[in-house]
């Protein structure tokens, strides 16, 4: 099994640090790492160090590190326009896409999202998906920790201004005709992927995204919800693009 993976805000200089906070806590009560244990510090942005347990403490490790290294970011970039969900599906589909490499995800007010995030109440949302982000980018042991955008959310003309210098979206919709699987990928650059909320997407929504240039595309014969269309569709461009 694969040693733990931490997030730091930086990475330590030295070869001997004392992990607390948070993650100590986590690291020394509840996996209960032992002297001895292996472990990977991430600082979230492609920097990694690996370390072995030298003490434990009350909710702190002692850590001697015995090597660094740095993971170079994926590309082309993935970026994942969701539809703002009601409940939990949101963080369900923020905690999956993490998994499979998501690298950016916006918030999106759809017209047809049930669930608005307005005042503190939307600054609380937001929050709740940079804490699944962080938690399942520690599950998958990933160095890049992916961005929540949005203040907290965007509107619909924000996410055509990001469409418009992008370097391919593509607009999840029923009743495309061409096929995420067969569209031409971009090398380079950023990719857009666009999920609407449990309503889908309004006809005026995906006319703004298509004269901005995104394309409507389809996974196949079957609709999916909001909380796996994402993921679905993130990892079919991981394996086109050969990141798995």
């Amino acid at each position: 099994m694969s040693a733990p993976l931490f997030l730091v805000e930086s990475l330590p200089t030295a070869d001997q640090l004392t992990l607390g906070g948070p993650e100590g806590h986590h690291a020394a009560t509840v996996q209960r790492l032992r002297v001895g244990e292996e472990l990977l510090l991430a600082d979230g942005r492609g920097g990694t160090a690996s370390a072995v347990v030298t003490a434990v403490g009350r909710g702190s490790l002692d850590l001697e590190v015995t090597s660094r290294g740095y993971v170079d970011a994926a590309v082309p970039r993935l970026v994942v326009v969701q539809g703002i969900a009601k409940g939990d599906r949101g963080e369900l589909a923020v905690q999956a896409m993490t998994e499979v490499g998501v690298d950016e995800i916006v918030p999106w007010a759809a017209s047809r999202s049930v669930a608005q995030w307005r005042g503190d109440r939307g600054a609380r949302a937001r929050e709740k998906w940079v804490a699944t982000a962080r938690e399942a980018a520690k599950q998958a042991r990933r160095s890049w920790l992916p961005v929540v955008a949005g203040a907290p959310d965007e509107s619909t003309a924000t996410v055509a201004r990001r469409i418009a210098g992008a370097a391919a979206t593509f607009v999840l919709h029923e009743e495309a005709r061409e096929r995420l699987t067969t569209v031409e990928l971009p090398a380079a650059g950023e990719i857009v992927l666009v999920v609407g909320p449990e309503g889908g997407i309004a006809p005026a929504e995906l006319t703004a995204f298509t004269e901005a240039g995104a394309r409507p595309v389809r996974l196949g014969p079957s609709v999916l919800r909001t909380s796996t269309a994402g993921v679905a569709a993130l990892s079919v461009l991981a394996t086109r693009l050969g990141h798995w």
